[in-house]
């Protein structure tokens, strides 16, 4: 069973590197129409597409952290690693609320 739950991380873990790859695509993107000097409104929508992009790309992230490293410190029934595990979420949506 690990050895699927192993095999399903690698894929999640190529589709995000995938998912960043295209959004450092559509940076330079970004880059490239400030110095062709597009209009502003025009940069702006692509900032927000990037914006969307990344929050995407966190999401999987999340998801793949809950699948694999919660979800191993659950299932090994260690109640102090389980709470460093549980403490990490706490604190990434504290940072996420400021």
């Amino acid at each position: 069973m690990a050895a699927n739950g192993e095999q399903i991380v690698a894929a999640t873990g190529s589709s995000i590197v995938n998912r960043l790859r295209r959004i450092e695509g559509q940076v330079r993107g970004v880059a490239q129409m400030i110095e062709d000097d597009r209009y502003c409104i025009d940069v702006l929508n692509q900032m927000q597409a990037v914006k969307a992009a990344l929050g995407r790309a966190e999401s999987e992230i999340l998801k793949r952290h809950a699948a694999c490293c919660v979800a191993e410190a659950i299932a090994s029934g260690d109640a102090e690693e389980q709470q460093r595990k549980f403490g990490e979420l706490v604190d990434l949506f504290e940072k996420a609320k400021r």
